[in-house]
């Protein structure tokens, strides 16, 4: 049996009626993407192929793990995971985020901003945090990804440069 802590991490935590989070002003993307939220998960951190991303809000307390799985023949990312403890909008933002980067070159995952998330999302200004913590995640998941390629293929000095 998981502890509170732990289904909330999973996003299976207490649950709020989606009746009652929408009446606090969350649009219905961020509820259905909190009730049903897509790709929560993780990869092995140690898979050359995998990329991982860990960011944090101290302010709040939300922390967002987001990984990318990226084939090297095409470099398109095929596959993503998250696992959030945070709030509704948090985990709504990181499912979003994986959403997105599916199917996508490293190049183009680089240029989605927090503010297309938070625009898809309609999330209040108040939770424009979570929106930062999916791009920045996104953001560390390739930096991740391209150091653990250039370990690999020996061009460390390259990546330290970027």
């Amino acid at each position: 049996m998981l502890s509170f802590t732990g289904k909330r991490l999973l996003g299976l935590g207490h649950r709020v009626s989606a009746a009652a989070v929408a009446g606090r002003g969350y649009h219905e993307r961020v509820v259905d993407h909190y009730d049903n939220p897509r790709n929560v998960g993780s990869f092995d951190k140690t898979d050359p192929s995998v990329g991982t991303g860990l960011v944090g809000a101290p302010a709040c307390g939300d922390v967002m793990k987001l990984q990318i799985r990226v084939d090297e023949d095409s470099g398109k990312i095929v596959d993503a995971c998250f696992k959030t403890f945070g709030c509704g909008s948090a985990i709504a933002s990181s499912s979003v985020a994986t959403e997105w980067v599916k199917g996508k070159k490293m190049e183009e995952v680089l240029s989605i901003k927090n503010t297309e998330i938070a625009k898809h999302l309609s999330l209040p200004p108040v939770k424009l945090h979570c929106s930062m913590l999916a791009e920045d995640a996104i953001k560390a998941a390739v930096k991740d990804y391209e150091a653990k390629k250039a370990k690999h293929s020996g061009n460390a000095d390259q990546v330290e440069k970027a």
